[in-house]
């Protein structure tokens, strides 16, 4: 049992949407059942469908059932978890159409409210304006913001703007949902907890650094949706920059939420810029073309709902530099991208050689160490060693061996992401979020590559669906004497 129990309104905004059902109801109700949220506690769904209160639970607990492991739905449990939810009619931009969430809110007497704007951002300011006529913005109110802020600087500063003219700083949480990992929460640890560590992270020991999110899937019918932002403002722009600087930043001074983000924000002020004159040698934008995935046929992305033309990316690879002291030398190469061989997100750390090797190893060159952080599919750590194989032979001979260097989580459920970050907010945590000097330095970064692109200086490169991207990815490593880790 929890010895802590938090009493909140949580009222979400898109509540009949995708990510509310997959994962943010489910979060909710593991929260609830694991004693993190109290009974008092309301959860809202705001949508502009209107529905009974009981067509709502009803809905909600097929919802449940359809994206939970079936061990982890209980009717008991939901009996009582039902008492929690209410649905309530917005029109998101019609502010007279707030006046049923104002009375349900009236009857409350939690301190704590939060809102979680799952919608389009176009539709952010409309909501926040509404909240704050209505007398619906405490002081101790917290609002969350789902990506994509915007589809540029200019644009991330606009809705961070308006949402700002009712909200302070420091009520706003900007979700990123890779956060949340156990693993990724785990590089703090890993980095600033093992004094073996610190001193092997800089570019005397390093060589190189690779992070890759890979999709197997397409855009599976949000194609409309995804033709407008594409790979670097879907992926690399907030989820990849992200782990980047947890990887890349130095020491916090504590675990306070302001002294982690002060120390990511550096990284990204340090970030070499990719310019119109380097930007063919450091980026690769491409397109899936039809292929096939586990066996089966897929079609390209430009066959997909009747469209023939776009100058969307689907996949995109970058070299970046770190101009600090730490990283001098040091490239990371990122990458993301759709319709990919596999699933698999990971970080690589690749440590350099050994100055000289006294190993003859029959004439096999003796692998370096790597330290390879995955988050998905399943998460782990393992550092890659080098061992004497156990034998008789005149000369001796290595092999490389993993050491599981991370507990495996207690908490083996789909939504544990969400109901760490969801959890944070109701703590009024925002260490796990972006602040807006973060959003601001990634978008500054990432606008002179799109502008780039816009302007065709890196042509789009074509890959096929189920491969690991395009030849160029692998040149962009490879002419710098290196490979992509494709375990």
């Amino acid at each position: 049992m929890n010895e802590i129990k938090n009493s909140s309104d949580i009222i979400i905004f898109g509540a009949y949407g995708d990510l509310s059902f997959r994962k943010l109801i489910p979060a909710l109700y593991h929260l609830f059942n694991d004693d993190y949220l109290d009974a008092d506690s309301k959860i809202i769904s705001v949508s502009r469908q209107k529905t009974s209160q009981e067509e709502h639970i009803k809905l909600t607990k097929e919802k449940l059932i359809e994206f939970i492991e079936p061990e982890l739905f209980s009717e008991d449990a939901f009996e009582k978890f039902k008492k929690l939810l209410h649905a309530v009619y917005v029109d998101f931009s019609d502010n007279d159409t707030y006046k049923d969430l104002k009375k349900l809110l009236d009857k409350s007497t939690n301190e704590d409210r939060i809102s979680y704007l799952s919608t389009s951002p176009s539709f952010f300011g409309d909501i926040c304006k509404s909240l704050n006529h209505w007398g619906l913005i405490k002081p101790s109110s917290r609002v969350v913001l789902e990506k994509p802020i915007g589809r540029d600087l200019e644009s991330a500063r606009e809705i961070n703007n308006q949402v700002l003219s009712y909200f302070t700083e420091n009520q706003i949480y900007r979700i990123d949902h890779y956060l949340g990992k156990n693993t990724v929460q785990n590089i703090l640890a890993l980095r600033f907890a093992n004094r073996i560590m610190m001193p092997l992270w800089d570019s005397t020991n390093i060589d190189h650094i690779q992070i890759t999110v890979a999709e197997s899937v397409g855009v599976e019918g949000r194609w409309g949706y995804y033709d407008q932002f594409g790979a670097m403002r879907d992926m690399i722009q907030n989820h990849l920059m992200q782990l980047l600087c947890l990887i890349a930043m130095e020491p916090p001074c504590s675990l306070d939420a302001n002294s982690i983000r002060d120390e990511k924000v550096k990284v990204l002020r340090s970030l070499r810029p990719i310019t119109r004159e380097n930007v063919a040698s450091n980026t690769v934008r491409a397109q899936y073309e039809k292929g096939s995935i586990n066996g089966q046929p897929v079609p390209g992305y430009l066959e997909g709902d009747g469209v023939s033309e776009s100058t969307t990316e689907t996949f995109a690879a970058l070299k970046v530099d770190i101009d600090n002291w730490r990283w001098n030398g040091v490239p990371f190469y990122i990458r993301s991208g759709k319709r990919m061989q596999k699933r698999n997100s990971e970080i690589v750390i690749q440590f350099k050689n050994v100055p000289h090797s006294i190993f003859q190893n029959n004439g096999e060159p003796v692998s370096s160490n790597r330290l390879v952080i995955t988050l998905q599919p399943e998460e782990s750590i393992t550092l890659s060693l080098i061992n004497k194989v156990p034998d008789l032979s005149k000369n001796m001979r290595l092999e490389e061996v993993d050491l599981e260097l991370m507990t495996p989580c207690t908490l083996k459920r789909k939504n544990e992401a969400y109901e760490r970050l969801l959890l944070d907010v109701i703590r009024s945590n925002p260490t796990l979020f972006m602040r807006l000097d973060e959003v601001e330095s990634a978008w500054k970064w990432v606008d002179t590559i799109l502008e780039a692109w816009e302007d065709n200086l890196v042509p789009m490169k074509k890959y096929t669906a189920g491969t690991n991207g395009p030849s160029a990815s692998i040149q962009l490593v490879a002419k710098d004497g290196r490979d992509w880790h494709e375990e």
